[in-house]
């Protein structure tokens, strides 16, 4: 079954969703204040443009990570806690920095998430050539 990547194309099915709200709300924002390019010095927009550029920084390499790991026939429940987590950790990111630049409870567990899964899938794929 791992060859067939299932769980790795559910999981950035659902992810790919919040992406795409992600970008519309940046869109938004932009047509509504005018700004083609940068942040236009809003708050707002700069907000989400980080919200955004984010996740676009760390959800491509772990879901590398997660297909490397599912081809080489990884645990399925293994691949749903970590993909499930993974999912609930980038709305709780969005949402806490949506709601402040500082830091709030659901950045914290949303960043601080993210980064176990993606050290859990590198140690895991380097773990399994020894």
């Amino acid at each position: 079954m791992g060859a067939t990547l299932l769980l790795t194309g559910f999981y950035a099915g659902i992810l790919t969703v919040l992406y795409i709200a992600l970008s519309f709300k940046v869109i938004n924002l932009r047509r509504k204040y005018s700004v083609g390019i940068g942040d236009g010095d809003n708050s707002e927009l700069a907000k989400a443009i980080r919200v955004h550029s984010n996740f676009a920084e760390y959800i491509p390499m772990t879901l590398v990570l997660f297909a490397i790991y599912e081809f080489n026939d990884g645990s399925m429940q293994v691949l749903h806690g970590l993909g499930g987590f993974l999912v609930m950790c980038r709305f709780l990111h969005a949402f806490g920095l949506a709601r402040s630049k500082g830091t709030t409870w659901q950045r914290f567990i949303g960043a601080a998430g993210t980064f176990v899964v993606m050290l859990v899938l590198a140690v895991i794929n380097i773990v399994v050539m020894f």
